[in-house]
Order: C-alpha cells, then sequence, then structure tokens
C-alpha cells in the first residue's frame, strides 16, 4: 500500500473516531467520500483492472466481517460502512487484521465503559440473559430464544474509534 493511500486512509479514520467521540455518528458523506477516494488512488496507481478487485475485495470483505454484528444489533451501520471503507482502502487481508484487532479494541473500551459507569452488573445480567438460552438448547432442552427487553442495553460503543485505533496500528505495524 502506497504512503498516500495510508495518510488519507489516517485521516479519515481519525476523523471518523472524532466524530462518532462526539456525535455517536459517522457520516455518510465521509464514508463515501473514503471509498470513492480509495478506489481513484488504487486505479491511479495500478495495472488495468486488479486494483479495482482489490478495492472491492477489501471493501466487500470489511462490510461483511461487521454485517452479523449490526444485524445481530450490536453495532450501528455507520461502523460497518467504516470497515467496507478502511477495507476498500487496505485490502481483503489487511480488513481482517484490523476487524480482529477492532473486536479487541472494543471489547476493552466496552468493558472498561461498563466498569466506570458503575453499570457492570447490568451488563453481566445481559450476558447472562443472552447465553442462558444458549447453554441449555446446547444440553438439549428445546426453547425459544427470547430477546432483551427494550432499553436493556447498558450503554453504546463508540466502535469509530476502536477501527481507528486498529487501523492505525495494522498500517504501522505493516512498516516494521
Amino acid at each position: 500500500m502506497s504512503i498516500a493511500l495510508e495518510v488519507i486512509l489516517i485521516c479519515l479514520v481519525a476523523q471518523a473516531a472524532v466524530t462518532d467521540l462526539a456525535l455517536r455518528k459517522i457520516p455518510n458523506v465521509l464514508v463515501l467520500s473514503g471509498l470513492l477516494l480509495a478506489l481513484l488512488l488504487h486505479l491511479l496507481g495500478g495495472l488495468h483492472w486488479a486494483p479495482l478487485t482489490h478495492w472491492m475485495a477489501g471493501a466487500l470483505a470489511g462490510f461483511f466481517l461487521f454485517l452479523p454484528l449490526y444485524l445481530l444489533r450490536g453495532m450501528a451501520a455507520g461502523d460497518v460502512k467504516l470497515m467496507a471503507m478502511v477495507g476498500g482502502f487496505v485490502g481483503p487481508l489487511m480488513a481482517l487484521k484490523v476487524a480482529m484487532l477492532a473486536a479487541l479494541i472494543g471489547g476493552v473500551m466496552g468493558l472498561l465503559m461498563l466498569i466506570f459507569n458503575g453499570r457492570w452488573r447490568e451488563g453481566w445480567r445481559n450476558v447472562a440473559a443472552i447465553c442462558k438460552p444458549m447453554l441449555l438448547r446446547s444440553l438439549g432442552v428445546p426453547l425459544q430464544a427470547v430477546p432483551l427487553a427494550p432499553g436493556a442495553s447498558v450503554g453504546g460503543i463508540p466502535y469509530g474509534l476502536a477501527i481507528a485505533l486498529a487501523t492505525m496500528a495494522v498500517v504501522a505495524l505493516a512498516h516494521r
């Protein structure tokens, strides 16, 4: 990946992180402009259609890595789109690395937020409510999944920050 792509990507994810922290939202215009910019830069720097396939594979990998979390209501749509943009810049293999590291960073952020907000007991109750039916079903007890009550969430995580930190780390470690 060229230095120009890396610098632009770092600027874009940093802006997404700041916006996510301030407004708890990642603007579509930031993500879409980043996707188009990644495509343009890949096309200018490569031969024939190879950059297009690299861009497309990365964007799809980034999108589909976080889509299940969005469908389970564990993540906002902006985070999924941001990960697709990151994948468009870095390609599918690095998108996987960024997603795995972002999941670790997001998990640590979530635990720290629960502890500092004093809501860790409620968080553990939610985890037990989600896991109990799965455990009982795995033991052969026929049960239907019961969704959490509305308002049972113990808070959202600014996942744009986790994606930004993971992206910066993966890009920096690629230069070792």
